[in-house]
């Protein structure tokens, strides 16, 4: 289906994101159709996780619109913003998690906050939640600090699909882990999105997870996004930090890996000659 008939789940118009005297964000335009994976990258400070923070209403932008859901977040109600917020799972920066309470009682948070449920039937959702994100049944009774670092995202990640929201907000959700643990990660995240249907906006430098399963990429630069589009198309563009990014060692090797990849599925979903 074409892009333009599809449902737009994000857009941001005309967006200013300022810190005093210092000017993030300026007439940025973006948006993300219902579905798709998008990966956000960009160099430090570009303002990756400040245009995240914008998007769900956490921070609130010096100019501009954003619509989520088809809502206007500027100018929305606190009981619209409060059901929106529902609708949103967000896995922050290190996970997040709250240090005092268990997996299952981390995951049961946004269960207390935005429905009243009997807590029989909350720790059973909570228990779900948890097996979706690829963790063991007993890592639920388990704190944070018990937890390895892959450990620790997938609880986040539970506790980000807790609502069943429509939309996964994901920030750097490989950073730290090993490339076992993260190209698992990413196949997690496919599954999910696939199954149910989800659509997945993540911040990321992990050129891995670009190719493997982002369906676009956006590349912030010169405070406003400078190009959204497949990442065969963002390669192309013709901007000194996309070459460096895309076509130095790294680059290379993510797209030969990715490249080998296609060709493995290509092979297996080949029919047999007799």
């Amino acid at each position: 289906m074409n892009a333009t008939a599809r449902e737009k789940v994000i857009e941001v118009r005309g967006l200013r994101n300022q810190f005093g005297t210092q000017v993030v964000h300026e007439n940025l335009d973006l948006d993300v159709y219902r579905g798709e994976i998008v990966g956000v990258v960009g160099g430090s400070g570009s303002g990756k996780s400040v245009l995240l923070r914008s998007i769900i209403g956490l921070l609130r932008p010096a100019a501009g619109e954003v619509t989520l859901l088809g809502e206007d977040m500027m100018r929305i109600s606190d009981a619209r913003r409060s059901a929106i917020e529902a609708r949103c799972g967000v896995l922050f920066q290190n996970g997040a998690l709250f240090s005092s309470l268990s997996v299952a009682d981390n995951v049961m948070v946004p269960m207390r906050e935005h429905y009243r449920l009997p807590l029989p039937l909350m720790q059973r959702l909570a228990a779900l939640k948890i097996a979706l994100a690829g963790l063991p049944a007993n890592a639920g009774a388990k704190f944070p600090a018990q937890l390895s670092g892959g450990m620790v995202k997938r609880a986040a990640l539970a506790r980000a699909l807790a609502l069943d929201p429509d939309i996964l907000f994901l920030d750097e959700p490989t950073a730290g882990l090993d490339p076992i643990g993260a190209a698992a990660f990413d196949q997690l995240i496919l599954t999910l999105r696939d199954s149910l249907g989800l659509t997945v906006f993540l911040i990321t430098h992990d050129l891995d997870t670009l190719y493997t399963i982002c369906d676009r990429v956006a590349v912030l630069a010169q405070k406003r996004v400078l190009v959204a589009d497949t990442i065969a198309r963002v390669e192309a563009c013709d901007d000194p930090w996309v070459r460096e990014y895309f076509q130095g060692p790294r680059g290379r090797a993510a797209w030969a890996a990715a490249a080998r990849e296609r060709q493995a599925i290509a092979a297996d979903a080949a029919p047999t000659k007799s």
